[in-house]
C-alpha cells in the first residue's frame, strides 16, 4: 500500500472550500492518512503555495506529530503545542498554526498538503520556520505522501 493523506473536505486537485481559506473561517481542514512506513517514529505537515508571487508560501507547519497519530481535526487550535505534542512552526503569515489560502486575484493557486513520515523527531522547539525544519529532517525521512488543493478569486 501506499502512504496517503486525504481530506474529508476536499479531494486531490479540486477546490479548497472557502471555509477554509482567508475568505471564510480561516480554519484549517480535517486531514487523515494511512499506510505509513512501518518504522516512522514521527511525522512533518507543511502546506505551501508553490504559485506565490514571491516564491513559495509557507501556510502551515506542524511537526514532531506523534507516530500514533493517523488524523488531525478540523480547526487545529493554532496552539504551541497540539495533537498529543506535536510542534507549530511559524508560517508565513508569521503566526503559529494555519493560514488558508489568500491569493492575489487571477488564476487559481495550487495548495500542497505535504506529509512527511520521519525515522526520528526533528526534536525543535515551537516556532521553527519551513527551512528550519526541512533542514532538521534531512537524513530522516523514510516516505512522504501529498494532497494537493486548488483556490483562487
Amino acid at each position: 500500500m501506499d502512504f496517503t493523506i486525504t481530506s474529508t473536505a476536499f479531494r486531490h486537485g479540486d477546490v479548497i472550500p472557502k471555509k477554509y481559506t482567508g475568505d471564510g473561517a480561516d480554519v484549517s481542514p480535517p486531514l487523515a492518512w494511512a499506510d505509513a512506513p512501518g518504522q516512522t517514529a514521527a511525522f512533518v505537515l507543511i502546506c505551501a503555495d508553490p504559485d506565490a508571487p514571491a516564491g513559495t508560501w509557507t501556510h502551515w507547519v506542524l511537526y514532531d506529530i506523534p507516530a500514533t497519530t493517523n488524523a488531525l481535526p478540523e480547526n487545529l487550535p493554532p496552539d504551541k503545542t497540539v495533537a498529543g505534542g506535536a510542534k507549530h512552526g511559524i508560517n508565513d503569515f508569521r503566526r503559529y498554526g494555519y493560514g488558508g489560502p489568500a491569493p492575489p486575484p487571477g488564476r487559481p493557486h495550487r495548495y500542497v498538503f505535504r506529509l512527511y513520515a520521519l525515522k526520528e523527531k526533528t526534536g525543535l522547539p515551537p516556532g521553527a520556520d519551513r527551512k528550519e525544519v526541512l533542514k532538521a529532517m534531512e537524513g530522516r525521512i523514510l516516505g512522504e505522501a501529498g494532497l494537493m488543493g486548488m483556490y483562487g478569486r
